[in-house]
């Protein structure tokens, strides 16, 4: 990473000010703009999340809003209505309110003297889809958006369409907000009410996980803020950037096949963060990028954004399974159109365990997979917040042989698969439930299979998610399973493989019962949209290399405990326990200070999955938070503690959270929850 620190203009910082809302609330905003924006108005752009501005998101938030300060511009990072040291209380995820204040922040921000009148929004995972959901309600100051990382189907996406364990999924990310959302407001900033403040959020600020839980439909809850919904609902101009690692790879194609603006899209090798820190790499030159298209649309400067493709994406190369984050062999292509219409559609038949060009005779195959199948998945939302930890899937042989295999014959020439697959299945169970894990894997000579894509589909969800349907025993259906966009190339030699399991553990909760599916062959396929591998796309470079301002200065106080990943098996009993530890806050590993306002920060997270692997209730998830935060002589903490089960008819959801004040505990509340299944 190039760190700059000669720029075009002379900045300043407004470590907070204050913008008022109608109903009388304030949200708090930190400010880094040109020292002579007064005299000279410039363009603004709004970063607006509920990480905190002062401590938990302050490192790099420096690094990408000084740089665009810069350049010219005035960044504005706004902390959501309850979070940070902004007035209220946070009630949940993408709600209206939240929508309503963006759009009025905004109105303040082109109305401030410093301010040209234009606005530009941008921001990742949650940042870039308020982006979005804000340039719905079309507020006329703002101009342009690049959302990064983001969902545009919060059902699908972003919540209970398999309902996993994992940090960014429905359990995993409800366990964590609940308690990111315990941390009080920082005293500096809004004085010595502080802690009631903190005790009014403590109070009132609703059990996320319960609310999320309680709606596993695809109902209003999770159509409200929608962006597919209603995709020309956009107006202005947006660049998506994305990874085929993250969570959501399939945002940035479904925004360039739906949105009628000027719009273009990135998609490269990373997981969840801004393309310039992401891994894994290849990083590349993002600011430089977000540049130009502020300059095209909040400057109106003529500088050939415009004529960039539609799509730049980064095609993955056959290599063995890596759990870390190094960079990944590939090249970069371009496409303009999306679907892109240089993909042809290629029909591979299913079996006697091969995938061939022609349809065989009639066959069927059955699998029951154990219940830990998955555990080679790596992470649905890789983030590498603590460092460089093992997150991306690990060799599939130890999944593939606990699932239904079909095989090419190892390749003449290169695979290379650009887009979305998707999976036509006739398959029956043997129970009232199923479920079913489809993923693709390019297997080497040697035998290593690395991942390249997965889908899965609860076949109560085969119509649709906005309402189970009763699965029959033993009855044939004719179900489609949407595998995730990828960018790929299987060399030559190499075999790809498709993979059926019926669990996928922990990336999905379990049906409430075990079943055996059964796969009829000659009535099912895999469409794979397969592009011309061609040698002059091989020396097509895009894109400069990533840089940045400098990062917010920190020093370490004390060395973060190494990250742990631990799978136990007990042989006689068949429980399987998978442990995820980190001592990291979202700033690093350890104790770490921000040097300039003297905040210490430290996080403990310790994630806990056990299953035994012929009982899908035995299923457990259990989540611990510890998050310290200090400064001379004000030290807090608090401590949060969630934990799931189920049976045949319900889940059972128990939460302890309590905070500290130095030694002192001056909040303590329990939770047990029991809460109907709904097909899932």
């Amino acid at each position: 990473m190039r760190v700059v620190t000669d720029f075009l203009v002379r900045t300043r910082v407004i470590e907070n000010l204050w913008i008022p809302m109608s109903d009388g609330c304030r949200l708090a905003a930190r400010i880094i703009l040109p020292e002579d924006a007064e005299a000279e108005p410039v363009p603004a752009i709004l970063e607006y999340i509920p990480y905190r501005k002062r401590d938990y998101t302050a490192v790099q938030d420096a690094a990408v809003h000084a740089y665009f300060a810069g350049h010219g511009y005035a960044c504005v990072r706004v902390d959501m209505r309850g979070s940070g040291e902004s007035d209220g209380i946070l009630m949940d995820e993408y709600l209206p309110q939240e929508q309503e204040d963006g759009v009025a922040a905004i109105a303040w921000i082109a109305d401030q003297p410093w301010c040209s009148g234009s606005v530009g929004m941008m921001g990742y995972s949650w940042g870039g889809i308020t982006s979005m959901q804000i340039a719905s309600r079309r507020p006329p100051a703002l101009k342009a958006i690049i959302p990064v990382t983001s969902s545009v189907d919060r059902y699908y996406d972003d919540a209970a369409y398999f309902m996993g364990c994992y940090i960014g999924q429905t359990i995993g990310w409800g366990a964590e907000m609940d308690s990111l959302n315990s941390r009080p407001p920082d005293p500096e900033i809004v004085g010595d009410a502080w802690c009631d403040m903190w005790l009014e959020r403590l109070e009132k600020t609703p059990f996320f996980l319960e609310i999320w839980l309680r709606h596993q439909r695809r109902d209003a809850l999770w159509l409200q803020g929608a962006i597919c919904e209603d995709y020309g609902a956009i107006q202005c101009p947006v660049l998506a950037t994305g990874g085929w690692a993250d969570c959501w790879p399939n945002t940035v194609g479904r925004l360039l096949a739906n949105l009628k603006v000027p719009r273009k899209g990135i998609s490269g090798p990373w997981g969840h963060n801004y393309c310039c820190f992401a891994k894994p790499g290849p990083r590349i030159g993002f600011l430089q990028e977000a540049l130009r298209w502020w300059d095209r649309w909040l400057k109106d400067a003529d500088n050939g954004v415009e004529d960039d493709p539609l799509f730049r994406g980064y095609i993955l190369h056959s290599a063995a399974p890596q759990p870390f984050g190094k960079d990944r062999p590939g090249h970069w292509i371009a496409e303009d159109d999306w679907p892109p219409t240089s993909t042809r559609i290629e029909t591979f038949h299913l079996g006697a365990g091969q995938l061939t060009a022609e349809a065989g005779a009639g066959d069927t195959r059955s699998i029951r997979s154990p219940q830990s199948c998955g555990l080679a998945s790596g992470e649905y939302m890789p983030w590498f917040v603590g460092g460089d930890s093992a997150e991306l899937p690990a060799d599939q042989r130890e999944d593939d042989g606990k699932s239904l295999l079909f095989d090419t014959e190892p390749l003449a020439a290169p695979l290379q698969i650009l887009g979305t697959p998707r999976l036509a299945l006739r398959v029956a169970s043997d129970c009232s439930c199923g479920l079913v894990a489809a993923r693709l894997c390019d297997v080497a000579p040697d035998g290593a299979s690395t991942l390249i894509t997965f889908g899965i589909l609860n076949l109560a969800q085969r119509a649709g998610r906005e309402g189970p349907l009763a699965v029959e025993p033993g009855r044939d259906y004719d179900v489609s399973v949407r595998l995730n966009d990828t960018g790929y190339e299987l060399a030559p030699g190499h075999r790809l493989r498709l993979a059926l399991s019926t669990n996928y553990w922990p990336m999905a909760w379990p049906v409430p019962h075990a079943a055996t599916l059964t796969v009829t062959g000659d009535a099912s396929a895999l469409a794979l949209p397969v592009r011309q591998a061609s040698s002059e796309d091989r020396g097509y470079e895009p894109f400069g290399p990533p840089e940045s301002a400098a990062m917010r200065p920190t020093t370490t106080l004390e060395p973060g405990a190494p990250p742990r990943r631990k799978i136990a098996y007990d042989r006689e009993s068949g429980s399987c326990t998978y442990e995820v530890f980190h001592d990291a806050s979202w700033i690093g590993p350890g104790v770490i200070r921000i040097d300039d306002i003297g905040t210490e920060l430290r996080s403990l997270v310790t994630q806990t999955y056990s299953i035994d692997d012929g009982d899908p209730l035995s299923a457990t998830a259990d989540y611990r938070f510890v998050h310290n935060i200090e400064r001379g002589d004000w030290r807090v903490r608090t401590e949060s503690h969630t934990h799931l089960t189920c049976d045949c008819d319900s889940f059972r959801l128990t939460r302890t959270l309590e905070a500290y004040e130095g030694e002192e505990r001056v909040f303590s509340r329990v939770w047990d929850e029991h809460i109907p299944r709904d097909g899932l």
